[in-house]
């Protein structure tokens, strides 16, 4: 049965610094939820507290809405993946898989089967007797989420499961991972610094900023709808524009609010060709590179201006975009365009009278 977790005002204090400064979220049974953010933002603090690795100074964590602050780590019925794995190298797949089932004393008759269909849920059936130190990285990944599953936890955490996987293997465990959650239904929070991950695997996203939520939502709020220019930033790419007196002001269009900052993807954009009426500007490549499913290109506006990012189709002329080419850019749907209000938008100097400068 999947657990309702939730953080009501969680704080933090560590060597005289406060970490987190009132963290609160409300997990749904069985919703896997993912912590995105920078070095030093509190992701992993927050996984450690619910884990109760981490002592809370203020605030509560709720298991189906009762405390369990005052619970050591073992006593929360918890499942752990860490980085490094963590793998026991003189004990077989199977002693590693049946190791929390042995310390929660369940009977030696019982584990066998549990530990084959634990195997076979990984996808790695017939491996039990297979030494740790004979499995690959994406294997021992596997056989780690194997061991934290085994004893059917209410909670899954998982810190930066990926970290140690090469970049191919990473996302075929990235949807290997979604397709075990699905079928398990276990309530899971996991840690990553990669957007692409945090995105591919998650119900809902919460990005974290200085110890607090900056913003949480599915992938697609986040990406379509920022509600801060740093959510903006942080997830995918970005360009940033103003938006004053109603009309986005660089392609002299109305916008969708009064007042604020248009934030505009680098898919948002077309080259003008005159086959459509499409709001334009001016400017002039930097750099292209090709990467398969797209061209990415720089492109320079002029003095006081931060360069653009262009996603273009891979079908592209590559003549056409070259280095030192001057290019018209139409905006694809200015209609559609997601402006952050000003009072949200208030952090960073404004370039000119249309770029924001990254923080």
């Amino acid at each position: 049965m999947s657990t309702e977790l939730s953080l009501e005002d969680v704080r933090v204090h560590l060597g005289g610094k406060e970490i987190l400064c009132g963290v609160s979220i409300d997990i749904q049974p069985g919703e896997f939820l993912t912590l995105l953010g920078p070095s030093g933002s509190g992701k992993t603090t927050t996984l450690n507290v619910i884990a109760g690795l981490i002592e809370n100074t203020g605030g509560h964590v709720k298991f189906d809405g009762k405390p369990v602050d005052k619970r050591p780590a073992h006593d929360r019925d918890i499942g752990l993946v860490f980085q490094s794995y963590a793998l026991f190298p003189h004990m077989t797949v199977g002693d590693n898989v049946s190791f929390p089932l042995r310390t929660r004393k369940v009977p030696k008759g019982e584990r066998g089967p549990i530990v084959e269909r634990m195997l076979e849920l990984v996808q790695l059936p017939g491996t039990a007797g297979r030494k740790v130190s004979s499995l690959s990285g994406g294997q021992q990944q596997r056989i780690a989420l194997a061991r934290a599953l085994a004893p059917a936890p209410s909670v899954l955490l998982l810190d930066e499961p990926m970290a140690a996987l090469d970049k191919q293997l990473r996302e075929v465990m990235q949807i290997e991972l979604k397709r075990i959650h699905e079928e398990v239904g276990v309530t899971t929070v996991a840690v990553t610094h990669d957007q692409t991950e945090a995105m591919t695997m998650s119900d809902r996203v919460a990005i974290m900023r200085d110890g607090l939520i900056e913003q949480i939502g599915s992938p697609e709020q986040l990406y379509q709808t920022p509600s801060t220019l740093f959510a903006a930033r942080f997830l995918g790419e970005t360009n940033l524009f103003s938006v004053a007196s109603g009309k986005l002001e660089a392609f002299e269009c109305a916008a969708t609010k009064p007042k604020g900052t248009a934030v505009v993807r680098p898919e948002d954009f077309a080259v003008a060709d005159g086959s459509r009426d499409l709001p334009t500007i001016d400017v002039k490549v930097i750099t292209s590179s090709y990467q398969g499913s797209r061209y990415r290109i720089d492109v320079d506006r002029g003095p006081g201006c931060e360069p653009l990012i262009v996603s273009l189709p891979p079908t592209t002329d590559p003549t056409s975009i070259a280095p030192g080419v001057d290019l018209r850019l139409g905006l694809l749907d200015p209609t559609g365009v997601h402006v952050v209000e000003e009072e949200a938008a208030s952090e960073p100097p404004l370039v000119s009278a249309d770029i924001v400068v990254p923080a």
